[in-house]
């Protein structure tokens, strides 16, 4: 059965399926769309000691570039900005350890296939 949502909706679904997702596999919820001139952060949890900033994409088409490989060199920087920022206003910035996942969903299913990249990419790019 298809599911036929607006591009909206379906990053809106998408996100609470992350979150869920996350959670059954022990994260704890920090955050939900952290936004600050940098750019947004749609989930940032808490893995044991690490903090992860979580990116979600959602593709409601497989016609077009996967949904991990849309996250590119620029969407990357921006996230890391925003991390950094994150970190500095919660007074974290040298006190925890960080990581930066990817959560792809793909649509449309009634059952969307997730795919998580832990540790997707890091600071050492930069």
């Amino acid at each position: 059965m298809a599911v036929n949502l607006n591009t909206a909706q379906s990053g809106q679904l998408a996100e609470q399926q992350a979150c869920e997702f996350l959670i059954r596999h022990g994260l704890q919820v920090l955050t939900r769309n952290y936004r600050c001139n940098f750019g947004e952060i749609d989930l940032i949890m808490q893995d044991h000691d690490n903090i992860v900033f979580v990116e979600v994409r959602v593709r409601n088409n497989r016609f077009y570039a996967d949904a991990i490989e849309s996250v590119d060199l620029l969407k990357q920087l921006k996230i890391i900005r925003t991390a950094t920022h994150f970190l500095q206003h919660t007074g974290l910035l040298d006190k925890v350890n960080c990581r930066f996942d990817i959560i792809g969903i793909s649509y449309p299913s009634i059952n969307p296939a997730v795919e998580w990249i832990t540790d997707a990419f890091s600071t050492d790019n930069f």
